[in-house]
Protein backbone atom coordinates (compact mmCIF):
# COMPACT_ATOMS: atom_id res chain seq x y z
CA UNK A 1 0.00 0.00 0.00
CA UNK A 2 1.32 3.42 -0.98
CA UNK A 3 1.66 5.86 1.92
CA UNK A 4 1.87 9.62 1.86
CA UNK A 5 5.59 9.56 2.70
CA UNK A 6 6.14 7.85 -0.67
CA UNK A 7 5.12 11.07 -2.44
CA UNK A 8 6.50 14.59 -2.26
CA UNK A 9 4.35 17.47 -1.10
CA UNK A 10 3.61 18.63 -4.64
CA UNK A 11 2.38 15.19 -5.73
CA UNK A 12 0.25 14.82 -2.63
CA UNK A 13 -1.38 18.19 -3.17
CA UNK A 14 -2.05 17.42 -6.82
CA UNK A 15 -3.62 14.08 -5.92
CA UNK A 16 -5.76 15.75 -3.27
CA UNK A 17 -6.92 18.40 -5.75
CA UNK A 18 -7.68 15.81 -8.40
CA UNK A 19 -9.74 13.63 -6.05
CA UNK A 20 -11.67 16.60 -4.69
CA UNK A 21 -12.44 17.87 -8.19
CA UNK A 22 -13.57 14.46 -9.36
CA UNK A 23 -15.79 13.97 -6.31
CA UNK A 24 -17.35 17.39 -6.89
CA UNK A 25 -17.75 17.32 -10.68
CA UNK A 26 -17.95 13.63 -11.51
CA UNK A 27 -15.82 14.15 -14.61
CA UNK A 28 -12.24 13.04 -15.36
CA UNK A 29 -9.80 15.76 -14.33
CA UNK A 30 -7.27 17.05 -16.85
CA UNK A 31 -4.04 18.95 -16.46
CA UNK A 32 -5.59 22.17 -17.77
CA UNK A 33 -8.21 22.19 -14.98
CA UNK A 34 -5.56 21.51 -12.34
CA UNK A 35 -3.27 24.23 -13.72
CA UNK A 36 -5.87 26.81 -12.70
CA UNK A 37 -5.21 26.00 -9.04
CA UNK A 38 -2.96 28.88 -7.84
CA UNK A 39 -1.46 26.81 -5.04
CA UNK A 40 -0.01 24.29 -7.48
CA UNK A 41 1.90 26.95 -9.43
CA UNK A 42 2.76 24.42 -12.15
CA UNK A 43 2.46 24.49 -15.90
CA UNK A 44 0.11 22.01 -17.61
CA UNK A 45 3.19 20.14 -18.86
CA UNK A 46 4.62 19.78 -15.34
CA UNK A 47 1.21 18.69 -14.07
CA UNK A 48 1.04 16.03 -16.78
CA UNK A 49 4.41 14.70 -15.63
CA UNK A 50 3.24 14.47 -12.01
CA UNK A 51 0.00 12.83 -13.13
CA UNK A 52 2.00 10.29 -15.13
CA UNK A 53 3.95 9.43 -11.99
CA UNK A 54 0.72 9.06 -9.99
CA UNK A 55 -0.66 6.82 -12.71
CA UNK A 56 2.47 4.66 -12.64
CA UNK A 57 1.95 4.26 -8.90
CA UNK A 58 -1.62 3.09 -9.47
CA UNK A 59 -3.23 6.07 -7.73
CA UNK A 60 -5.08 7.45 -10.75
CA UNK A 61 -6.04 6.12 -14.16
CA UNK A 62 -7.48 7.30 -17.46
CA UNK A 63 -10.98 6.00 -18.21
CA UNK A 64 -11.46 4.98 -21.83
CA UNK A 65 -9.92 7.54 -24.20
CA UNK A 66 -10.38 10.55 -21.93
CA UNK A 67 -7.44 12.87 -21.46
CA UNK A 68 -8.47 13.34 -17.84
CA UNK A 69 -7.75 11.10 -14.89
CA UNK A 70 -9.86 9.66 -12.08
CA UNK A 71 -8.79 8.17 -8.74
CA UNK A 72 -8.29 4.43 -8.34
CA UNK A 73 -9.26 2.60 -5.15
CA UNK A 74 -5.65 3.05 -3.99
CA UNK A 75 -5.90 6.75 -4.76
CA UNK A 76 -9.09 7.10 -2.76
CA UNK A 77 -7.55 5.12 0.10
CA UNK A 78 -4.51 7.40 0.31
CA UNK A 79 -6.80 10.42 0.10
CA UNK A 80 -9.12 9.18 2.87
CA UNK A 81 -6.33 8.01 5.18
CA UNK A 82 -3.90 10.90 4.80
CA UNK A 83 -5.26 13.89 2.89
CA UNK A 84 -8.89 14.22 3.89
CA UNK A 85 -10.07 17.07 6.08
CA UNK A 86 -13.31 16.01 7.77
CA UNK A 87 -15.84 18.81 8.11
CA UNK A 88 -17.63 19.02 11.47
CA UNK A 89 -21.41 19.12 11.37
CA UNK A 90 -23.02 22.53 11.52
CA UNK A 91 -25.35 23.18 14.42
CA UNK A 92 -28.52 23.00 12.29
CA UNK A 93 -27.58 19.54 11.04
CA UNK A 94 -26.78 18.33 14.54
CA UNK A 95 -30.05 19.72 15.88
CA UNK A 96 -31.99 17.98 13.10
CA UNK A 97 -30.33 14.66 13.91
CA UNK A 98 -30.92 15.01 17.65
CA UNK A 99 -34.57 15.94 17.13
CA UNK A 100 -35.08 12.96 14.84
CA UNK A 101 -33.45 10.30 17.01
CA UNK A 102 -33.78 11.37 20.62
CA UNK A 103 -37.57 11.34 20.91
CA UNK A 104 -39.00 9.71 24.03
CA UNK A 105 -40.95 6.46 24.30
CA UNK A 106 -40.32 5.06 20.83
CA UNK A 107 -39.94 1.41 19.96
CA UNK A 108 -36.49 0.16 19.04
CA UNK A 109 -37.69 -0.74 15.54
CA UNK A 110 -38.95 2.82 14.99
CA UNK A 111 -35.67 4.34 16.17
CA UNK A 112 -33.64 2.06 13.85
CA UNK A 113 -35.85 3.00 10.90
CA UNK A 114 -35.45 6.69 11.72
CA UNK A 115 -31.66 6.32 11.87
CA UNK A 116 -31.61 4.64 8.46
CA UNK A 117 -33.85 7.32 6.95
CA UNK A 118 -31.74 10.05 8.54
CA UNK A 119 -28.49 8.72 7.05
CA UNK A 120 -30.12 8.50 3.64
CA UNK A 121 -31.69 11.95 3.85
CA UNK A 122 -28.53 13.70 5.04
CA UNK A 123 -26.25 12.09 2.44
CA UNK A 124 -28.66 11.42 -0.46
CA UNK A 125 -27.28 7.89 -0.60
CA UNK A 126 -28.39 4.61 1.00
CA UNK A 127 -28.53 4.36 4.80
CA UNK A 128 -28.27 0.99 6.52
CA UNK A 129 -28.64 -0.01 10.18
CA UNK A 130 -28.29 -3.56 11.47
CA UNK A 131 -30.76 -4.69 14.11
CA UNK A 132 -29.28 -5.04 17.59
CA UNK A 133 -27.81 -8.51 18.00
CA UNK A 134 -30.18 -10.73 19.95
CA UNK A 135 -27.18 -11.84 22.03
CA UNK A 136 -27.12 -8.43 23.66
CA UNK A 137 -30.87 -7.99 24.11
CA UNK A 138 -32.07 -8.41 27.70
CA UNK A 139 -35.21 -10.18 28.83
CA UNK A 140 -37.67 -8.08 30.81
CA UNK A 141 -40.71 -10.36 31.07
CA UNK A 142 -42.02 -13.66 29.71
CA UNK A 143 -45.45 -15.32 29.57
CA UNK A 144 -46.64 -18.74 28.31
CA UNK A 145 -50.11 -19.40 26.88
CA UNK A 146 -51.39 -22.93 26.12
CA UNK A 147 -52.32 -23.89 22.56
CA UNK A 148 -53.45 -27.13 20.95
CA UNK A 149 -51.27 -30.21 20.30
CA UNK A 150 -48.65 -29.54 23.00
CA UNK A 151 -47.87 -26.15 21.56
CA UNK A 152 -47.22 -23.10 23.70
CA UNK A 153 -47.33 -19.45 22.68
CA UNK A 154 -44.42 -17.57 24.24
CA UNK A 155 -44.73 -13.81 24.65
CA UNK A 156 -41.59 -12.11 25.87
CA UNK A 157 -40.60 -8.48 26.25
CA UNK A 158 -37.02 -7.32 25.69
CA UNK A 159 -35.35 -4.04 26.60
CA UNK A 160 -38.57 -2.64 27.98
CA UNK A 161 -40.44 -2.02 24.73
CA UNK A 162 -40.08 -4.83 22.17
CA UNK A 163 -42.72 -7.55 22.33
CA UNK A 164 -41.91 -10.87 20.64
CA UNK A 165 -44.11 -13.89 19.94
CA UNK A 166 -42.93 -17.44 19.36
CA UNK A 167 -44.67 -20.81 19.24
CA UNK A 168 -42.77 -23.73 20.79
CA UNK A 169 -43.56 -27.45 20.74
CA UNK A 170 -43.24 -29.17 24.13
CA UNK A 171 -42.93 -32.84 25.07
CA UNK A 172 -46.11 -32.80 27.10
CA UNK A 173 -49.28 -30.80 27.60
CA UNK A 174 -49.04 -28.10 30.26
CA UNK A 175 -51.93 -26.67 32.24
CA UNK A 176 -52.33 -22.88 32.46
CA UNK A 177 -51.26 -23.08 36.12
CA UNK A 178 -48.04 -24.94 35.22
CA UNK A 179 -47.27 -22.41 32.50
CA UNK A 180 -47.84 -19.56 34.94
CA UNK A 181 -45.52 -21.22 37.46
CA UNK A 182 -42.83 -21.62 34.78
CA UNK A 183 -43.17 -17.98 33.75
CA UNK A 184 -42.96 -16.81 37.38
CA UNK A 185 -39.77 -18.82 37.88
CA UNK A 186 -38.08 -17.51 34.71
CA UNK A 187 -39.07 -13.91 35.44
CA UNK A 188 -37.67 -14.14 38.96
CA UNK A 189 -34.38 -15.76 37.90
CA UNK A 190 -33.60 -14.38 34.44
CA UNK A 191 -35.29 -10.99 34.12
CA UNK A 192 -32.76 -8.30 33.21
CA UNK A 193 -30.22 -10.77 31.82
CA UNK A 194 -29.13 -10.88 28.19
CA UNK A 195 -30.54 -13.68 26.08
CA UNK A 196 -27.01 -14.97 25.49
CA UNK A 197 -26.38 -15.33 29.23
CA UNK A 198 -29.83 -16.92 29.70
CA UNK A 199 -28.94 -19.60 27.16
CA UNK A 200 -25.72 -20.37 29.00
CA UNK A 201 -27.45 -20.49 32.38
CA UNK A 202 -30.22 -22.70 31.04
CA UNK A 203 -27.70 -25.19 29.68
CA UNK A 204 -26.01 -25.33 33.07
CA UNK A 205 -29.38 -25.89 34.73
CA UNK A 206 -30.10 -28.75 32.34
CA UNK A 207 -26.79 -30.39 33.32
CA UNK A 208 -27.50 -30.24 37.04
CA UNK A 209 -28.44 -33.31 39.05
CA UNK A 210 -32.18 -33.62 38.54
CA UNK A 211 -32.60 -34.70 42.15
CA UNK A 212 -31.69 -31.16 43.14
CA UNK A 213 -34.25 -29.58 40.81
CA UNK A 214 -38.03 -29.86 41.14
CA UNK A 215 -40.21 -30.64 38.15
CA UNK A 216 -41.54 -27.10 37.87
CA UNK A 217 -38.03 -25.70 37.52
CA UNK A 218 -37.16 -28.35 34.95
CA UNK A 219 -40.26 -27.54 32.93
CA UNK A 220 -39.47 -23.83 33.05
CA UNK A 221 -35.87 -24.34 31.99
CA UNK A 222 -36.93 -26.68 29.19
CA UNK A 223 -39.32 -24.08 27.81
CA UNK A 224 -36.69 -21.37 28.12
CA UNK A 225 -34.31 -23.54 26.13
CA UNK A 226 -36.90 -23.98 23.38
CA UNK A 227 -37.60 -20.26 23.36
CA UNK A 228 -34.06 -18.92 23.28
CA UNK A 229 -32.03 -21.76 21.79
CA UNK A 230 -32.05 -20.57 18.20
CA UNK A 231 -30.92 -17.21 17.00
CA UNK A 232 -33.21 -15.30 14.67
CA UNK A 233 -31.77 -14.40 11.29
CA UNK A 234 -29.69 -11.26 11.23
CA UNK A 235 -31.34 -8.35 9.52
CA UNK A 236 -30.99 -4.69 8.77
CA UNK A 237 -33.02 -1.63 7.91
CA UNK A 238 -32.18 -0.06 4.53
CA UNK A 239 -33.35 3.31 3.27
CA UNK A 240 -32.71 5.39 0.16
CA UNK A 241 -31.34 2.63 -2.06
CA UNK A 242 -33.07 4.25 -5.05
CA UNK A 243 -30.83 7.30 -4.49
CA UNK A 244 -27.98 5.22 -5.92
CA UNK A 245 -29.70 5.18 -9.31
CA UNK A 246 -28.89 8.88 -9.65
CA UNK A 247 -25.12 8.33 -9.78
CA UNK A 248 -23.80 7.79 -13.30
CA UNK A 249 -21.14 5.29 -12.20
CA UNK A 250 -23.85 3.07 -10.69
CA UNK A 251 -26.56 3.58 -13.32
CA UNK A 252 -25.60 0.64 -15.55
CA UNK A 253 -28.61 -1.71 -15.44
CA UNK A 254 -26.57 -4.86 -14.90
CA UNK A 255 -24.65 -3.23 -12.07
CA UNK A 256 -27.83 -1.87 -10.49
CA UNK A 257 -29.46 -5.28 -10.72
CA UNK A 258 -26.50 -6.90 -8.97
CA UNK A 259 -26.53 -4.22 -6.28
CA UNK A 260 -30.26 -4.46 -5.59
CA UNK A 261 -30.11 -8.26 -5.54
CA UNK A 262 -27.39 -7.97 -2.89
CA UNK A 263 -29.67 -5.72 -0.83
CA UNK A 264 -32.52 -8.21 -1.23
CA UNK A 265 -30.54 -11.33 -0.33
CA UNK A 266 -28.89 -9.55 2.62
CA UNK A 267 -26.46 -12.33 3.55
CA UNK A 268 -23.41 -10.78 1.88
CA UNK A 269 -24.22 -7.30 3.16
CA UNK A 270 -24.70 -8.62 6.70
CA UNK A 271 -21.37 -10.47 6.50
CA UNK A 272 -19.67 -7.25 5.42
CA UNK A 273 -21.32 -5.22 8.16
CA UNK A 274 -20.42 -7.84 10.76
CA UNK A 275 -16.76 -7.17 9.99
CA UNK A 276 -17.30 -3.65 11.32
CA UNK A 277 -18.66 -4.68 14.72
CA UNK A 278 -15.24 -4.61 16.35
CA UNK A 279 -14.05 -1.46 14.59
CA UNK A 280 -12.87 1.42 16.72
CA UNK A 281 -15.08 4.17 15.33
CA UNK A 282 -15.65 4.83 11.65
CA UNK A 283 -14.49 2.20 9.15
CA UNK A 284 -14.45 2.65 5.38
CA UNK A 285 -14.49 0.06 2.59
CA UNK A 286 -13.68 1.51 -0.83
CA UNK A 287 -14.62 -0.43 -3.96
CA UNK A 288 -13.21 -3.93 -4.12
CA UNK A 289 -11.74 -3.57 -0.60
CA UNK A 290 -15.06 -4.97 0.63
CA UNK A 291 -14.36 -8.29 -1.09
CA UNK A 292 -17.98 -8.22 -2.24
CA UNK A 293 -18.30 -7.93 -6.02
CA UNK A 294 -21.69 -6.18 -5.85
CA UNK A 295 -19.93 -3.28 -4.09
CA UNK A 296 -17.00 -2.93 -6.51
CA UNK A 297 -18.13 0.56 -7.53
CA UNK A 298 -19.35 1.51 -4.06
CA UNK A 299 -17.93 2.72 -0.79
CA UNK A 300 -19.33 1.78 2.59
CA UNK A 301 -18.76 4.10 5.54
CA UNK A 302 -19.73 2.45 8.85
CA UNK A 303 -19.61 2.90 12.60
CA UNK A 304 -20.69 0.56 15.42
CA UNK A 305 -23.35 1.64 17.89
CA UNK A 306 -23.49 0.63 21.54
CA UNK A 307 -26.11 0.06 24.23
CA UNK A 308 -25.01 -0.13 27.87
CA UNK A 309 -21.38 0.22 26.71
CA UNK A 310 -21.68 -2.94 24.59
CA UNK A 311 -21.49 -2.87 20.79
CA UNK A 312 -24.76 -4.32 19.49
CA UNK A 313 -24.91 -3.27 15.84
CA UNK A 314 -23.52 -1.27 12.95
CA UNK A 315 -24.86 1.53 10.80
CA UNK A 316 -23.51 3.15 7.68
CA UNK A 317 -23.89 4.81 4.32
CA UNK A 318 -23.56 3.04 0.97
CA UNK A 319 -22.76 5.15 -2.05
CA UNK A 320 -20.43 5.48 -5.01
CA UNK A 321 -16.68 5.58 -4.44
CA UNK A 322 -17.02 9.18 -5.59
CA UNK A 323 -18.70 10.29 -2.38
CA UNK A 324 -18.02 13.35 -0.27
CA UNK A 325 -16.17 11.47 2.47
CA UNK A 326 -15.48 14.63 4.48
CA UNK A 327 -19.26 15.05 4.96
CA UNK A 328 -20.36 11.41 5.14
CA UNK A 329 -17.88 10.37 7.84
CA UNK A 330 -19.13 12.81 10.53
CA UNK A 331 -22.78 12.02 9.67
CA UNK A 332 -22.14 8.32 10.24
CA UNK A 333 -20.09 8.88 13.38
CA UNK A 334 -22.61 11.19 15.04
CA UNK A 335 -25.61 9.06 14.03
CA UNK A 336 -24.01 6.00 15.65
CA UNK A 337 -23.53 7.92 18.90
CA UNK A 338 -27.08 9.33 18.84
CA UNK A 339 -28.60 5.93 18.06
CA UNK A 340 -26.78 4.37 20.99
CA UNK A 341 -28.05 7.16 23.25
CA UNK A 342 -31.61 6.71 21.95
CA UNK A 343 -31.56 2.95 22.61
CA UNK A 344 -30.01 3.10 26.07
CA UNK A 345 -32.61 2.41 28.77
CA UNK A 346 -33.88 5.67 30.18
Amino acid sequence: MIKNQDLNERSLYLLKSLVERYIHDGQPVGSRALSKDPQLNLSPASIRNVMADLEDMGLIHSPHTSAGRVPTVSGYRLFVDSLLTVKPLVSSELNQMQTSLLSDNEKTSDVLTKASHLLSEMTQMAGVVTLPRRESVSLQHIEFLPMSNNRVLVIFVTNGDEVHNKIINTDKRFSPAELQQAANYLNSVYSGRSLASIRNLVLKEMERDHSEVNQGMLDAVSMAQLTFAQQPKDDYVLSGETNLMGFSELSDMDRLKQLFEAFSQKRGVIHLLDQCLQADGVQIFIGEESGYSAFDRCSLVTAPYSVNNEVVGVLGVIGPTRMAYEKVIPFVDVTAKLLGAALNPK
